[in-house]
């Protein structure tokens, strides 16, 4: 079996709200697997299923062979699951929160130090302090840390770096590279793009569909369209005017500038002197290469429509 986490018709609705429609979705052994998404998207609720705290409404998912509600006891044991929100005991210390999940599946921090040593060096500094006073960056490796007690085949991360600071994000996707070097399968969530780059295949989900899977650089080569960055003193009223342009496919912020998609024939030059007669002064209108963020808008612009 080649396949990791397999995922086939999986649906999930909380009252009238449909959290996940329809998921088909495998992950290979050994792989650094992305699902990106907004708040909301269905990631949570996915990953509850695969770590068997939520049942599905429909379809089904296994998780090294087996299945998710069926053998729910066994999977609980080749994964390692890391939630959104930091959830170790918070008045327990660094120590005893090692040891109490290390106990829990049988196993001592002996057993596995290998594994956690090069996540869990900056913590061992600080083995009595509790869970609750640490730092962002130190919570996040503590968790990651008990997550790992076990030696899992697959650890789940659900938007593991939500919160922290540039450098501690950084820091967490250095620690995944080494953590796939061990033959761990990973899935991680994130609904920050610039990650997706760092994975070697991304989902990218919404609404709880899948919308495409691919490596990120197969996805950005799909954009295959006319892209640009529009700046100007005034951005809201060029935004404004942009949009309203019947040459302009689709526009939209992206950091201190605008994205601009253009239609067949779109003459920037000349788009920009137009603006300029309409009173937009220091308008300025140059080629952009897309990036997973621009995928992503464009596809689910294209569900909306």
């Amino acid at each position: 079996m080649s396949e990791a986490i397999n995922i086939s018709g999986l649906s999930k609705s909380y009252g009238s709200l449909l959290a996940l429609d329809n998921i088909e979705l495998s992950v290979s052994k050994g792989e650094l697997f992305g699902l990106i998404g907004p708040d909301g998207a269905g990631k949570s609720s996915l990953y509850r299923i695969l770590a068997t705290l939520s049942r599905p409404d429909s379809g089904h998912a296994t998780v090294c062979g087996l299945d998710t509600v069926r053998d729910y006891t066994k999977v609980r044991t080749k994964v390692g699951y890391m939630p959104e929100r930091f959830s170790l005991y918070q008045d327990l210390t660094v120590a005893e929160n090692l040891k109490f999940y290390a106990s829990l599946f049988g196993v001592s921090l002996r057993d596995n130090y290998g594994l956690i040593a090069p996540i869990f060096g900056q913590l061992e500094r600080f083995p009595n302090r509790k869970a609750g006073a640490l730092s962002g960056g130190m919570k996040q490796k503590l968790a990651l840390s008990c997550a790992l007690i076990h030696r899992p085949e697959v650890l789940l991360l659900d938007e593991p770096t939500t919160g922290v600071d540039a450098v501690s994000r950084s820091e967490f996707w250095e620690m995944l590279s080494g953590l796939k070097k061990q033959g761990i399968t990973i899935l991680v969530s994130t609904s920050y793009m610039d990650e997706a780059t760092l994975c070697e295949r991304v989902a990218m989900i919404d609404k709880g569909q899948i919308l495409e899977t691919n490596t990120p650089d197969n996805l950005v080569a799909r954009l295959g369209e006319n892209l640009y960055n529009a700046v100007s003193s005034d951005m809201f009223r060029l935004l404004s005017v942009l949009r309203q342009r019947p040459d302009v496919v689709d526009c939209y912020t992206f950091g201190a500038t605008l994205h601009l998609v253009g239609a067949d024939g779109f003459d920037p030059a000349e788009t920009t002197s137009q603006l300029v007669s309409a009173g937009l002064t220091d308008v300025n209108i140059y080629p952009a290469k897309g990036n997973i963020e621009d995928l992503f808008i464009k596809l689910t612009r294209n569900e909306n429509r």
